[in-house]
């Protein structure tokens, strides 16, 4: 992974967090400036530890968090920023979670667990921002769709989920790409496990209990 962070005591601490987690988390690129999860080694890295702080100040942070999302990188946002807003933006452009600075090393190296399995994590900030958002758009999906985007909540593979509900992985993708679908028809893209499941829980379709 490639941690990306403007103070530098930022980024000892947190390759410490990493190298003393119960699960060790490899860093293989850490620096000041964006760029460096575009040259090697960091672009080798499948997750992205991002704060939003950095660059050019004037440059909005959405181009460079959907420039990683569009290229197939796991963004976990590690940030100052505690705006219900800015959270929220960042889930509809995709980033596999967002956790602000005063949540500590313990959420930091689970998100980041989680972003490299391709699995959602819901830290206290994001569910915060998640419950207060009100938007309306939401999309009537049907009881299978609804059952089958639980199961892949549940699962950590959609191999797992067509197992369960004895259906072919292929028709868990037809299933989860209309799900899509129908979101990105309502305006809230949802390209991601992470913020699809972030759609499911402010939408009501599943709760947390059901994870």
């Amino acid at each position: 992974m490639t941690v990306v962070d403007d103070h530098p005591a930022i980024l000892s601490g947190v390759r410490a967090w990493y190298a003393e987690a119960d699960q060790p988390v490899r860093v293989v690129a850490a620096g000041t400036s964006v760029d460096v999860a575009w040259t090697p080694p960091g672009d080798r890295a499948d997750v992205v530890v991002l704060d939003l702080n950095v660059g050019d100040r004037e440059a909005p942070y959405q181009r460079e968090v959907r420039r990683l999302v569009d290229a197939g990188r796991k963004v976990v946002v590690y940030t100052m920023q505690d705006s219900e807003e800015v959270a929220l933006t960042c889930l509809d452009l995709g980033v596999s979670a967002f956790l602000t600075k005063t949540e500590g090393d313990e959420h930091l190296v689970a998100a980041t667990i989680a972003a490299a399995s391709s699995r959602p994590y819901l830290p206290p900030t994001l569910a915060g921002a998640i419950a207060a958002d009100h938007r309306p758009a939401r999309p009537r999906l049907s009881d299978r769709e609804r059952e089958v985007l639980t199961q892949w909540f549940q699962c950590e593979s959609k191999q797992l989920v067509a197992e369960r509900m004895r259906i072919t992985p292929r028709t868990v993708d037809t299933y989860l790409d209309r799900v899509r679908v129908k979101y990105a028809n309502a305006g809230r893209r949802a390209p991601t496990k992470a913020a699809l499941l972030a759609r499911a829980i402010q939408d009501g379709l599943v709760g947390l209990d059901e994870l």
